[in-house]
């Protein structure tokens, strides 16, 4: 049987590694309690160092998705305030449109002063048509121009789409077509607001009626226009929430990975304070006086 010599020296060394060790253990719950932090390296815990990485990332993803869905609804509601006012003024034009079909009791001059409000109805929803948000139009598609629809009415736009992403799958449109909302060139809501104005300059019975059908129809399609963006509108909002509630769920989850249980970590610092205080002590009496101390 082998028998190992311990010696002064080895007795020595290892109380002194115990004594560091618990030193460096005392050191690292203190700096839990001061940053907060269970991980303050990746060495501290690598499964739990990748496991927040990726709860990072996701939350990286979902901060992303809340700012497209809020940039997505000032498109949508862009769209919704230019479309109301424009239902509006079409709808008044419509309602001249009558009036002015009861050729037989009204003078010219009035069937001119039809006209002439009609002329800037026309114009008002050509402004409209071409409403902007942050420089781009909101009928226009992905066109880089800054209109929508040229003075004669005709589209200006690309027919592209303004598309955000609010979620891993889910990506919403936040523009509007601007032909599928007024229509083609040349039977679109232009041409047909200055077709009208110009039968009731002419007196055309039959042309005013023409243009009071073709506004109706305007109208309608206006209107569902209107619903399509509603739906979308719902549609993209309901998706920032669910990305909110994501951000919660993931600032949960990181917290409880990477944040340190205060009340565990000032424990566990009291515990290690004591050890350390212990093997101060056992060191002392490990470590024997020399022969030098006997000679003084």
């Amino acid at each position: 049987m082998a028998i190992t010599r311990v010696t002064q020296r080895m007795l020595s060394q290892r109380s002194l590694t115990s004594v560091q060790s618990g030193l460096n253990r005392m050191a690292k719950v203190q700096e839990q309690l001061q940053t907060g932090k269970r991980i303050n390296r990746p060495s501290d815990s690598p499964a739990d160092t990748g496991t927040a990485l990726r709860v990072r990332s996701s939350l990286a993803d979902q901060h992303q998705y809340i700012r497209n869905a809020a940039d997505g609804v000032a498109w949508l509601g862009t769209v919704d305030s230019t479309l109301s006012g424009i239902v509006t003024q079409v709808t008044r034009a419509h309602t001249l449109g009558l009036q002015g079909g009861n050729t037989g009791s009204l003078s010219q001059a009035a069937l001119d002063a039809l006209a002439t409000e009609v002329d800037q109805i026309r114009e008002s929803v050509l402004q409209q048509a071409n409403t902007q948000y942050l420089g781009r139009p909101v009928f226009g598609g992905t066109t880089d121009g800054s209109l929508a629809f040229k003075e004669d009415g005709t589209y200006a736009g690309d027919g592209g789409s303004v598309m955000r992403r609010v979620g891993a799958d889910v990506t919403v449109r936040v523009d509007a077509d601007g032909i599928e909302t007024f229509g083609a060139d040349g039977d679109n809501v232009f041409s047909h607001l200055a077709d009208l104005s110009k039968s009731l300059r002419l007196g055309d019975s039959a042309g005013i009626q023409d243009g009071i059908a073709n506004l109706a129809d305007d109208l309608t399609n206006l209107s569902g226009a209107e619903a399509s963006e509603g739906a979308r509108y719902n549609r993209i909002t309901h998706a920032s929430d669910l990305a909110n509630q994501s951000v919660l769920q993931l600032t949960t989850s990181l917290t409880d990975v990477e944040d340190v249980d205060l009340a565990a970590a000032t424990v566990d610092l009291q515990t290690q304070e004591v050890a350390y205080q212990a093997a101060l002590a056992a060191t002392g009496k490990t470590i024997q006086p020399s022969l030098l101390d006997f000679l003084r």
